[in-house]
C-alpha cells in the first residue's frame, strides 16, 4: 500500500513539475524584476493523438474506473474517455505529455512517447 501511495505521488509531482514549467520564472532574492513576455501557450505535439482504444493495466492498482478497454476520442485539446463499463469523463490535453481528466475519472495522465498513458490513480493504458 505504501509503495502505490509513493508511485502516485511520484506520478502527480511530475505532472505538476511538468505543468510549472511551461512558463515559470525563478529569480535570485534582491534582484529586481523585468516585465515578464507572455508565453504562448503550449500546443500539443503532432504525434499527441490520441485516439483509440487502450488496453488498461494494473500499475501496480487495479484497473477500476474503465474497465479493461476504455478508449479516447480527440479534437484538438478536448478528449472524450469512455470505458467498457459505460463511464464517461472529459479531459485536456494540457501539453504533449500531460493530460487532466475530470469527472469521475478524476486523474492526471503522462504521455510517454509510445502513447501509452500513466495515470495518478496507479495504473497505465497502453495503445492498441
Amino acid at each position: 500500500m505504501l509503495q502505490t501511495k509513493s508511485r502516485k505521488i511520484v506520478v502527480f509531482a511530475a505532472a505538476i513539475l511538468a505543468l510549472g514549467a511551461l512558463g515559470g520564472r525563478v529569480e535570485a532574492q534582491g534582484q529586481t524584476q523585468t516585465p515578464a513576455t507572455p508565453a504562448a501557450p503550449a500546443a500539443p505535439a503532432a504525434s499527441a493523438d490520441l485516439s483509440g482504444t487502450y488496453k488498461c493495466q494494473p500499475n501496480p492498482d487495479p484497473c477500476l474506473w474503465p474497465g479493461a478497454a476504455p478508449s479516447i476520442s480527440q479534437s484538438g485539446k478536448s478528449l472524450q474517455i469512455k470505458g467498457d463499463n459505460g463511464a464517461a469523463a472529459d479531459a485536456m490535453l494540457t501539453s504533449a505529455s500531460t493530460i487532466t481528466a475530470g469527472g469521475t475519472l478524476n486523474s492526471l495522465g503522462i504521455v510517454r512517447p509510445d502513447h501509452s498513458i500513466d495515470w495518478s490513480d496507479g495504473t497505465k493504458w497502453t495503445k492498441q
